[in-house]
């Protein structure tokens, strides 16, 4: 599962909520490569650590579905609010932070998917006569 999700600087706590059980179910998946605007900036990745209850409960979430954040680098000036989630280590590489892209005031996220892509059975049934 690849997904792109976008978090308003405001948004209130009870639709967190809900994306946070939304989160736990897609978790469970396979493959989780989750991207986007969270819009947490007070949330210091380096330490695993907030200072508010809304960006520590995100933190939370973040921890009991056993995701990894691997961006490191700021996406919009000095703060980190463009996050890159996966549910297994191996799964993105070459992680870099960068460039514009049109009028946009956040740094383009570029990554590889390294996973292979697998070719579902067939639904052609072929009969023989």
């Amino acid at each position: 599962m690849v997904g792109v999700y976008y978090r308003p600087p405001n948004q209130d706590i009870e639709i967190d909520e809900i994306f946070y059980q939304q989160l736990a179910e897609l978790s469970q998946s396979l493959v989780l490569v989750l991207m986007g605007d969270f819009n947490f900036p007070i949330i210091c990745w380096k330490y695993d650590t907030a200072e508010r209850e809304q960006s520590q409960r995100f933190l939370e979430c973040v921890k009991d579905n056993f995701l990894t954040q691997l961006v490191r680098d700021p996406t919009r000036e000095s703060a980190l609010l463009d996050l890159l989630l996966v549910n297994r280590e191996g799964l993105v590489g070459d992680v870099k932070v960068g460039g514009h892209l049109g009028q946009s005031d956040h740094e383009i996220i570029e990554f590889s998917i390294l996973a292979e892509a697998r070719q579902g059975a067939s639904r052609t049934a072929t009969l023989d006569f």
